[in-house]
């Protein structure tokens, strides 16, 4: 059985229904494949406040989605993770670079989500996590992640103080029209493989999350790399920033997206 890491407290959200979108992707995912829900974190009111204000009041959320990462880790062939925000990656993304220092990390993003407290125009958390995990900044949490061993995948709205560190650094960029099974599956190679996807980085209309930005991926493209990525490399997969809406046909069609993209994944381990 899947256990799934559900981020059910505020780690920098900024727009009001991230917390249950994360609920609402656990309890579809539960109700298909009878998958295990751990929840982390206190509910509290999204904010629009800047890394300095939002990174203290997330300490305890991220300090039990590390202890929960780091006991999956060692006991689960497959770790998941929902999170509000891609902020709570700050707390995932050290805990596997300590556990599999070899891992390729696929980040699924519009955004490049590397910027630090001294290029961040936004002062948003989310757009600084990657950064941190990659030590250009101290969170706090952790860091350890090598960043030629990252690669952002459909990202296209990245700042120019963004971009020249992501250059400094080595990060890979895999533009939306370059991602094919293909390409990712060069650049994995046979490392264990993390999968994070901010649901910013489809078109446009598939489903509502914030930061949205045109000209993004498709959901068939990302179903195909994981109907491609070899099972037993597939380590660990985070969903992050579904902002559930107020009009459950929206909602009912948004996670229908979603489970038919993970569905690869959740199929061939639920047949184990």
């Amino acid at each position: 059985m899947i256990n799934l890491i559900v981020s059910q407290g505020r780690v920098a959200d900024r727009a009001p229904r991230m917390i249950e979108g994360a609920a609402r992707t656990a309890r579809a995912l539960q109700q298909r494949y009878g998958c295990s829900i751990q929840s982390v974190g206190v509910p509290q009111p999204h904010a629009h406040d800047d890394w300095r204000d939002s990174l203290p009041q997330a300490r305890d959320t991220l300090l039990g989605l590390r202890d929960a990462i780091d006991r999956s880790l060692r006991r689960d062939p497959l770790t998941v993770m929902l999170s509000n925000t891609c902020s709570a990656s700050l707390a995932s993304l050290p805990r596997v670079a300590q556990s599999m220092p070899e891992a390729v990390v696929l980040w699924i993003d519009a955004h490049g989500d590397f910027n630090t407290p001294a290029t961040t125009g936004s002062g948003y958390l989310g757009g600084m996590v990657l950064a941190g995990a990659c030590g250009l900044w101290d969170s706090g949490h952790g860091a350890g992640l090598r960043p030629h061993q990252v690669m952002l995948v459909g990202a296209r709205d990245i700042d120019p103080p963004e971009q020249a560190l992501l250059t400094q650094a080595g990060v890979r960029i895999l533009p939306p029209a370059q991602v094919t099974p293909e390409a990712v599956l060069a650049a994995i190679g046979t490392a264990p493989v993390w999968v994070h996807i901010d649901w910013d980085v489809l078109d446009p209309g598939h489903l509502p999350a914030d930061y949205s930005v045109p000209e993004g991926l498709h959901p068939a493209q990302i179903r195909a790399l994981f109907e491609a990525i070899p099972a037993g490399q597939l380590r660990g997969i985070e969903l992050a920033e579904f902002n559930a809406s107020l009009d459950e046909q929206v909602n009912a069609a948004a996670l229908d997206v979603i489970l038919d993209i993970v569905a690869p994944v959740f199929e061939r381990h639920s047949a184990r």
